[in-house]
């Protein structure tokens, strides 16, 4: 986690130094900016780690935010939806990292089901499948694409977290909502929020336990 907060703040200096930032390169060369288009059009995939990674804009108090995904090539086991059987290679949705107008990371959130589509996994499986996220190409951005995959790794203990609490969320929702499809509900959208630091989580982590506890 700490070499992860290192590859961040590396990231964030090289295209500040050249007075741009995260968002701006994103958005480089694509035109107008557009209410739920995606930036890039074409997304960001890696064939070999099945990774993939769009940015967009919907939502009060933020720029926009990043959707990340993985492609795997696994079935449903609990009848959940998207119907994808055994060799599907639909995208599986793990965070979304929501960005300031400064280009800055200010938080992670877990969506419902029909937010982004896909294939549906449980907690469980989704945070098995985060250590395969990795963009290792140029495109739209080299430093954009190692900064998205190292914010994966340096924040992986509260999107675990908000992974656990979607699930946790989604089945009170369908308890107390009997006869809906709680994962096409538009009612529940955003399952969980948590506002990020990336200075606090690499003091976080720098500091040891036993000095977190004296403090």
């Amino acid at each position: 986690m700490l070499m992860a907060g290192a590859e961040v703040l590396e990231c964030q200096r090289v295209l500040s130094g050249g007075g741009i930032n995260l968002v701006s390169e994103v958005l480089r060369d694509q035109g107008e900016f557009v209410e739920y288009e995606h930036y890039p059009r074409s997304d960001v995939y890696d064939s070999e780690s099945g990774a993939q990674y769009y940015y967009h804009a919907h939502r009060a108090g933020e720029h926009g935010h990043f959707h990340t995904f993985l492609r795997v090539n696994t079935g449903n086991t609990d009848g959940s939806p998207a119907g994808d059987g055994l060799n599907s290679s639909e995208p599986v949705h793990l965070i979304a990292i929501s960005m300031d107008a400064y280009g800055w990371p200010i938080g992670l959130f877990a969506t419902n089901h029909w937010v982004c589509g896909g294939a549906w996994r449980s907690a469980e499986e989704v945070i098995e499948l985060l250590p395969r996220f990795r963009i290792d190409h140029a495109f739209p951005s080299w430093p954009v694409n190692r900064w998205i995959g190292a914010m994966m790794v340096l924040f992986r203990p509260h999107i675990e977290a908000l992974l656990t609490h979607r699930d946790a969320v989604i089945g009170a929702w369908a308890r107390a909502h009997p006869g809906r499809d709680v994962f096409e509900d538009r009612e529940l959208g955003v399952t969980g929020y948590l506002p990020i630091s990336v200075e606090d989580q690499i003091l976080e982590v720098r500091t040891p336990a036993g000095a977190r506890r004296s403090l």
